[in-house]
């Protein structure tokens, strides 16, 4: 249970009064998308430029294209739920770290704006995305399931280079 406080406190902090608000089943979706956004960026920003380019494997992304790859699908799952059809393509062509991470906060900008104007009762409304009609909401959780995916990913890659991953930072407190 030690190993896992960090990681309970941070979600107790990013879902304070979430629950009890209005809008209990977007402001849960929005703080868990809170909690895995800032582990991206200090993630992106903690690894130094020249392990960008690292990648555990040869038939994998490197580190640079998975913050890059996080960065553009952050503005595909969003602009499904604003009604856009915005494309990005950071993953193919930023290498240097400066232009990832700056390509990453934008990404994660856009989104936040999507996140604090989605209410519960917009939440069900539909839109198309990857081919079907899907509730808004949904999307988003999906945003937040992919972000989580890939923040995995990266963890494995800070571990292999000898860091700590930001969810681990205060673990051990």
């Amino acid at each position: 249970m030690k190993r896992y406080k960090g990681i309970i406190a941070a979600m107790t902090i990013a879902s304070a009064g979430a629950f009890a608000q209005d809008n209990p089943l977007s402001n849960g979706t929005k703080s868990l998308y809170g909690m895995v956004k800032g582990n991206l960026v200090k993630a992106a920003e903690k690894m130094p430029e020249e392990n960008y380019s690292f990648k555990p494997t040869p038939d994998v992304r490197s580190f640079g294209q998975l913050v890059g790859h996080v960065a553009d699908a952050q503005i595909v799952f969003c602009s499904a739920v604003k009604g856009e059809q915005k494309q990005s393509n950071v993953e193919k062509t930023k290498t240097a770290k400066a232009d990832l991470v700056a390509a990453l906060k934008d990404a994660i900008s856009y989104c936040d704006a999507v996140y604090n104007s989605m209410t519960d009762s917009a939440a069900a409304d539909k839109v198309k995305f990857f081919g079907s009609d899907r509730p808004k909401l949904t999307i988003l959780e999906f945003n937040v399931a992919h972000d989580n995916e890939h923040y995995g990913n990266i963890v494995t890659y800070m571990r292999l280079k000898g860091l700590v991953p930001p969810s681990s930072e205060n673990a051990g407190r």
